[in-house]
């Protein structure tokens, strides 16, 4: 199992804002099944390295348009062997040290 954080950013669009683009990713990532969160910045993915990976190709590819000739797409994966890895696991740990 991996967590990994994933961003894709068109290059080239009408106006700075990319959200309608964000949205579709997130249309392709729902279809997948795999468990994600939205944040402000990025995408966060969980699930078998080979099925994020695969989903994380589907979202770099959908943002290509007539328009979009350019997706810069950054992934930042996170897999442990030692033990299951999870997002809520992740932020559980950081929790508990907080108090």
């Amino acid at each position: 199992m991996v967590v990994c954080s994933v961003s894709v950013v068109p290059l080239g669009t009408r106006t700075p804002s990319v959200s309608k683009y964000v949205a579709g990713c997130i249309e392709v990532l729902k279809q997948s099944g795999l468990k994600y969160q939205l944040t402000p910045m990025a995408t966060i993915i969980e699930g078998e390295l080979e099925e994020v990976l695969d989903v994380i190709a589907k979202m770099h590819r959908c943002v290509f348009s007539e328009q979009i000739k350019r997706v810069v797409t950054h992934i930042t994966i996170d897999e442990r062997r030692d033990k299951t890895l999870t997002m809520k696991g992740k932020v559980a740990a950081v929790t508990q040290k907080l108090g």
